[in-house]
């Protein structure tokens, strides 16, 4: 299998991240990760984000920016990533008022286009991370798939997140090859369960620490249950193969809730699985 590179999503050890960041990028660069994308940096400053990746040889490969946040303040969001070293930024949920089928997904969609362009003018490629919800039909396509039509390809790539293509019933290997060319990032994220009950993600705060306060979520309330990669329903050397053929540079592990594990003896077991396939 042709290589490419594996980063690890800091959201999944977001409770640990907030104690040391340090550290826990220290301990995924020993475990062999490539890069980090953040969600959040927990106080620090771009400079001393910066510091603790040099030191740990990590790349800054992109972060999850929330549009809110963002829209009120784009060129000191976009000037924090660039000392980082990001060449990539993603908008990672949009809240119900504005999603697609919403009021405020024509607003959604310009601040994109908006927000995207100021990125590309500063070296910095704006990707759109999804969940289910974008798997509703507008005008007789899928909204995630709207999306990508509404803003142009050199202003808005993808980053598929195979869980919750799966979640919403499309194959996640033919997804991301559906995208072959815009693909740069693919998120591997693995499950068990089906669809129903509780909606299973999380929501990121401002420091990226999640409205979940990193706890457990109650099994009797949701419908499945987080895996690493390789342990869980996803068909991942189809995904990884896709990904290869749609072009990523990159595979993400993420892993919204660990239960009784520790998230970064599950960031081991996602990339130990990870190399044993060849990637």
């Amino acid at each position: 299998m042709k290589k490419a590179l594996i980063g690890y999503q800091v959201y999944s050890a977001r409770e640990e991240a907030a104690k040391d960041l340090k550290g826990v990028l220290k301990k995924l660069a020993e475990l062999g990760y490539d890069g980090v994308e953040f969600a959040g940096f927990y106080g620090h400053t771009a400079q001393e984000v910066k510091a603790m990746l040099e030191e740990t040889g990590l790349k800054a490969i992109s972060g999850h920016q929330p549009i809110p946040e963002t829209i009120e303040d784009m060129f000191a969001q976009i000037a924090f990533y660039k000392t980082i070293g990001c060449e990539y930024l993603a908008v990672p949920y949009l809240d119900e008022a504005h999603r697609p089928g919403s009021e405020g997904f024509a607003k959604t969609l310009r601040d994109i286009y908006t927000f995207g362009k100021l990125c590309r003018e500063a070296g910095i490629q704006l990707l759109y991370h999804n969940h289910d919800f974008e798997f509703i039909k507008i005008s007789g396509e899928y909204g995630l798939d709207f999306i990508y039509d509404a803003v142009s390809e050199d202003i808005l790539k993808t980053e598929i997140d195979v869980c919750w293509v799966k979640y919403a019933g499309e194959d996640p290997a033919a997804y991301v090859r559906k995208y072959t060319g815009r693909a740069p990032i693919v998120h591997l994220k693995d499950y068990v369960g089906k669809k129903g009950g509780k909606q299973p993600y999380a929501l990121i705060s401002k420091d990226g620490s999640g409205t979940d306060d990193g706890k457990a979520a109650d099994p009797n309330d949701i419908a499945f249950e987080f895996r690493p990669v390789g342990y869980g329903c996803q068909d991942v050397p189809s995904v990884v193969e896709a990904g290869l053929d749609a072009g990523a540079g990159w595979f993400i592990v993420e892993q919204d809730q660990w239960y009784d594990r520790h998230p970064l003896e599950a960031a081991k077991m996602s990339i130990d699985y990870l190399r044993s396939i060849g990637l």
